[in-house]
């Protein structure tokens, strides 16, 4: 399920960003369904060894230097255990692999998918957590409620880690205390080989994000966290706002600190832990088990001033823009009117927003009629998130090839009513 990527930021699962295959419905993807099993031949023992013990799998004993064995989290002795071997150089080792796999697609335990999925895709993990108390606890007869609850927990959930992927990508884009639309469209794209897994009762949430395409992410969202947290601490130390300037640097901006606040609202505090793929192993310049992200209610009010900190002093951007007339509009069939372009070239965000005067109007809508873009320098105003200009000038139609004519004049067509409102003045 994809949703637009302006829709509200609670919704269920980041747009741009798939579920995981546990987020079905009903019983367990079977192996067909998710597209077959890893291929035992390519299966490293100690990968996935280290995986089962990262999804809270238990080693109880085995063969020393030819096999273990591992069992599920939670109570003993319910569920079938696997065998691993510690080395491909037996005979057998592919065999047990193999049997391991299956009984892994086979089990009901959602740490048996996750696995799996890593192992398909190597995948660095992203978990949030947050500490909610049960309002229900101890209260009879409120099964429906407690669903309700346990809903909006997880939607809460979802919401605040989409933001705080959403952020990580656009820090890999560009360092800014605040990006507004600036390379969204490419953030959001760089998201969508992203797999995110169920928040059971919102109170727990793992994304996986393969290190072939979002490695630069992972690292990004290692050194912002880290640089946020360290500047809520020196800002509750000393009241200074220093560190988060700094901070800016290592991809720590007011998209981040808002993703952050939306994470630890209504909890008793939040976090967010970072694994590897263990095989591919650490990055450079970061350590091999990251230390968890912590943040509680009490450091809301340094986020909330450093995020208005960033919007106020992100400065305007003086840009030369090429972009497709979509919409005119003015209050009369005379003087200055409003135009909506669609950007080409020149600026990192879809649409923007100008004030023209009658001539340069006039300009824009002649090159609306034929088809043509128009090219235009202004000032990309942070004020409303970088996408207004102000202060245009040298409004002027641009040529392009037929082709390109072509796609601007279905568009036009596409758009007919707006022009028709900047005709008749309505």
């Amino acid at each position: 399920m994809h949703r637009p990527m302006d829709e509200p930021v609670h919704e269920v699962f980041p747009s741009a960003v798939r579920p995981h295959p546990a987020e079905q419905a009903g019983p367990w993807p079977t192996a067909s369904q998710a597209g077959g099993l890893p291929d035992p031949a390519r299966v490293d023992p100690a990968v996935l060894g280290v995986l089962l013990a990262r999804h809270g799998w238990q080693r109880r004993g085995g063969a020393p230097g030819r096999y273990s064995r591992w069992t599920p989290p939670g109570p003993p002795g319910r569920s079938t255990s696997l065998l691993v071997p510690d080395t491909t150089a037996f005979p057998d080792s592919e065999d047990l692999l193999a049997e391991a796999l299956t009984a892994l697609a086979r089990s009901a335990a959602p740490s048996a998918r996750e696995v799996l999925v890593s192992l398909a895709v190597p995948s660095d993990e992203i978990r949030w957590w947050r500490e909610v108390p049960d309002p229900l606890a101890g209260t009879a007869g409120t099964a429906g409620t407690a669903g309700a609850a346990s809903w909006t927990g997880a939607e809460q959930l979802h919401g605040a880690a989409r933001q705080i992927l959403l952020a990580g990508a656009l820090a890999v884009r560009g360092r800014a205390g605040y990006h507004g639309a600036r390379h969204r469209r490419r953030a959001l794209a760089t998201l969508g080989s992203v797999l995110i897994g169920p928040a059971p009762g919102g109170r727990d949430l793992t994304a996986f994000v393969p290190v072939e395409a979002g490695r630069p992410l992972a690292v990004r969202l290692y050194h912002a966290l880290h640089a946020a947290r360290e500047a809520v601490d020196y800002q509750r130390a000393t009241g200074g706002m220093e560190a988060f300037d700094s901070a800016v640097e290592a991809g720590v901006s007011r998209e981040l600190t808002e993703a952050v606040i939306a994470l630890v609202r209504g909890s008793e505090g939040a976090g967010i832990a970072l694994d590897w793929a263990p095989a591919a192993g650490a990055p450079d310049g970061c350590p091999a088990h990251p230390e968890p992200v912590e943040f509680s209610p009490g450091d809301l009010p340094a986020l909330r001033r450093a995020g208005a900190r960033y919007l106020r002093d992100e400065p305007a951007v003086t840009v030369r823009i090429t972009g497709a007339v979509v919409r005119l509009r003015r209050s009369g069939p005379r003087g200055a009117g409003i135009v909506r372009l669609r950007v080409l070239a020149g600026a990192e965000v879809s649409h923007v927003r100008l004030e023209l005067d009658e001539e340069a109007y006039r300009i824009a809508g002649q090159a609306h009629l034929v088809g043509l873009p128009v090219r235009v320098d202004g000032r990309l105003e942070s004020r409303g998130g970088f996408r207004r200009l102000t202060r245009t000038s040298q409004v002027v139609p641009v040529q392009v090839d037929e082709e390109e004519r072509d796609r601007l004049m279905k568009s036009l067509q596409e758009n007919v009513d707006y022009f028709e409102e900047a005709c008749t003045g309505e």
